[in-house]
């Protein structure tokens, strides 16, 4: 009888010991996410190793799941386009109508510049892209706006560099690891893009919505001169990105601006390109720190000019002899 009250008791014990351990499991695990957690929002850049990492692995599966979903969405766009044929027929033929004239406008335009050009001694200067990729992947179920490229690195990437499509402006490159990279879109809500209304001088700022779509903000203040229809490109300001590539459409006025939608949608964006900084000197400029940047007439003109005047010494003091 004895023994067998030894038994029960010993592993009553055993129990209770496991389910402290377990306990002590669960309230270690808890404390390590609470300080990951914290880690994370302090610091958002200490992860962006692991995620470069994780994005480095992950990227061939994507590139493949990319490919394939593509290939269906041109399968499912084939049928529909061939099902609809009949009812867009007419309007189609109107479009076309149009892009011829808009095209003969546009040649015009073009041969004008190039005697303009020629006149004033420009040359024009083609941009060789860094690098062209797929683009893999997006963040659709977070607040943020970002999309994953299958270049990194070991292709010449770099942060900050404009990325772009056929269409115009997707955005720019936020994270580089060695083969893939975050690209911030302009639809994000922490993106703000320097721009103008083409054909005219109408300042403004691009500034994403999170939703798709994006904010005109004009800098001149007054009567409200945008209408729909109007499209605005890149004014080259910042330094980032090079004039006049398209950015986005006026479809509703505000205000203060408008509320437009981007031409080159990334949802409907295969393949972009990567082009290189339009000013580097702005950037690096802007990294600059204040302190730094006016600290010395050396560090303000580059080392081209004087020297700083060095301090007349002291007048020597009267001889007590």
């Amino acid at each position: 009888m004895s023994g067998s009250k030894q038994r029960i008791s010993g592993h009553s014990r055993k129990a209770q010991y496991s389910a402290f351990t377990g306990y002590v499991v669960i309230v270690l695990a808890m404390l390590l996410g609470i300080v990951l957690l914290v880690v994370s929002l302090l610091q958002p850049a200490a992860f962006s190793g692991l995620r470069g990492l994780f994005s480095d692995a992950t990227s061939p599966a994507a590139q493949v799941s990319a490919g394939t979903r593509s290939t269906g969405r041109g399968f499912f766009e084939s049928v529909q386009g061939y099902l609809e044929a009949g009812q867009q027929n007419a309007e189609l033929k109107k479009q076309v109508e149009i892009a011829r004239i808009r095209l003969a406008e546009a040649r015009s335009i073009e041969e004008e510049n190039r005697r303009l050009k020629a006149l004033l001694g420009l040359q024009e200067l083609g941009v060789k892209p860094v690098a062209v990729a797929r683009l893999v992947g997006s963040s659709s179920s977070s607040t943020r706006r970002f999309a994953y490229l299958g270049a990194g690195r070991s292709d010449g990437v770099r942060p900050g560099m404009p990325v772009r499509s056929e269409r115009g402006i997707v955005g720019r490159v936020l994270e580089s690891a060695r083969h893939s990279s975050r690209v911030l879109l302009i639809t994000d809500s922490e993106s703000v893009l320097p721009v103008r209304r083409a054909g005219d001088n109408t300042v403004a700022f691009a500034e994403g919505r999170g939703d798709g779509l994006i904010n005109i903000r004009l800098i001149n203040l007054g009567i409200n001169p945008l209408k729909r229809g109007d499209v605005f490109v890149t004014s080259g300001a910042g330094g980032l990105y090079r004039p006049g590539i398209a950015v986005a459409i006026v479809t509703r006025l505000t205000d203060d601006g408008a509320v437009a939608r981007i031409i080159s949608n990334p949802a409907a964006t295969d393949f972009v390109a990567v082009e290189p900084v339009w000013q580097p000197e702005a950037l690096r400029g802007a990294e600059t720190p204040i302190e730094e940047a006016i600290g010395s007439n050396e560090t303000v003109s580059g080392g081209s000019a004087a020297e700083p005047a060095t301090p007349a010494p002291a007048p020597a003091e009267p001889d007590d002899e």
